[in-house]
């Protein structure tokens, strides 16, 4: 029987609303990302939470949960 500890629920995350104001907010509060840090494309989301997992060295949920911080709510 394989340990269930082994297998990560990997969150699903899709950004929504104005990523231009979005991304103005996190460098403000993150004032070591750059706009190539923040650079992103419809349906890479995986890619811009790597770039900023390694920019803020947090992990993916915790990049997430900032991000969800400045999206707007649905």
């Amino acid at each position: 029987m394989q340990n269930l500890k082994d297998h990560k629920i990997v969150e699903e995350f899709r950004m929504n609303g104005d990523w231009k104001n979005q991304s103005r907010q996190l460098k403000a509060k993150y004032s070591q990302l750059s706009d190539e840090d923040l650079k992103y494309e419809s349906g890479k989301e995986n890619e811009l939470l790597k770039r900023l997992g390694t920019r803020l060295n947090k992990s993916r949920e915790e990049v997430i949960s900032v991000l969800k911080k400045v999206q707007p709510i649905k």
